[in-house]
């Protein structure tokens, strides 16, 4: 099969597939001239820079299937898939680790002022050390803390493994879940791993609880926290997303960090990308990254191997 790999795929991936027999392009075709393109692959892998939408999919009758080199789907019409008998195989497990230390990472980072810290250690901080230091000398510990899931799958649960080691209390959210069970791992090398399980509570609770708020969800359901949200939180809440883009409104939080009702916040992600807003880029406080969760080495081979390994048995069956 001529398999077409347009947003990158890790070396182990691409090997795989050729072994198995297959012919695999790697050049990338820009979104406008993937539609008088594509139909000459039998298959087309993505990350979250190229779309598969309905026009692109009737324009391409050999198509055979369509592979997502990660969690979310969104960027892929699956009813039109469906329609044209098209396969769809993603990598929902490969990645989970890799954002979910990404989303504590921020976490630390925001409640020791990081962030502003780093920015301005750069610019004056020989000449203005004591009052820097000083002015980072506010900061909060983890333990003992709520952190909010909204989003309680493998990314959220495998975040809360991590929380739980900190000593944080954990409260979830997820419509498609009553309670979920959480490994706390330790290393292989201790041959030990505790088994917890969380039971899920309301939304509106949650906002009225957690002292923390992350999100690990899919994009393309709208504003999941906007205004009459943050109304519901804590005041001083932290709001940490590596999730997708869209899921925050922007504006409701800055607005939120500016009155006070927010304290930390970090964002991976965000509306458009690159960014058209530099509102957010321009609070000092906010922990910056630009959508890197998945991107480890670690998750990027696990993503490669087993999309790949997907593609070869479907193929060979």
């Amino acid at each position: 099969m001529k398999i077409l790999i347009n947003d990158g795929l890790h070396p182990s991936g691409i090997e795989l597939l050729k072994k198995a027999g297959h012919d695999v392009d790697t050049k990338n075709i820009s979104q406008d001239d993937l539609q008088s393109r594509l139909n000459d692959y039998d298959a087309i892998l993505v990350r979250s820079a190229t779309t598969v939408r309905k026009d692109l999919i009737e324009a391409s009758p050999n198509l055979k299937l369509i592979g997502r080199g990660g969690v979310g789907l969104d960027n892929i019409d699956l009813d039109a898939a469906k329609e044209k008998n098209i396969a769809v195989f993603n990598t929902p497990a490969a990645s989970s680790r890799s954002v979910a230390e990404l989303a504590i990472a921020h976490l630390f980072g925001i409640v020791r002022s990081l962030p502003s810290v780093n920015k301005a250690m750069s610019i004056d901080g020989v000449s203005n050390f004591k009052e820097l230091k000083k002015s980072a000398s506010k900061g909060i510990e983890l333990q003992g803390k709520k952190l909010g899931l909204i989003g309680f799958g493998r990314i959220g649960r495998a975040t809360a493994s991590i929380a739980l080691g900190c000593g944080m209390e954990i409260l979830a959210f997820d419509p498609y879940f009553e309670e979920g069970e959480v490994s706390l791992s330790i290393h292989p090398t201790y041959n030990h791993d505790f088994k917890v399980n969380i039971k899920t509570i309301s939304k509106d609770d949650l906002l009225a609880q957690a002292d923390f708020i992350s999100l690990h969800i899919p994009g393309g359901q709208g504003y999941v926290i906007d205004s009459e949200e943050f109304a519901k939180m804590k005041d001083g809440v932290g709001i940490i997303n590596c999730a997708r883009g869209g899921t925050i409104n922007e504006t409701a939080l800055i607005a939120a960090i500016n009155s006070g009702k927010v304290k930390y916040a970090a964002t991976d992600v965000f509306e458009k990308e690159p960014p058209v807003s530099e509102d957010i880029l321009r609070i000092n406080s906010v922990g910056l990254s630009p959508h890197i969760g998945a991107s480890t080495g670690e998750a990027q081979e696990r993503v490669g191997v087993e999309l790949a390994e997907k593609i070869i048995e479907y193929f060979n069956s």
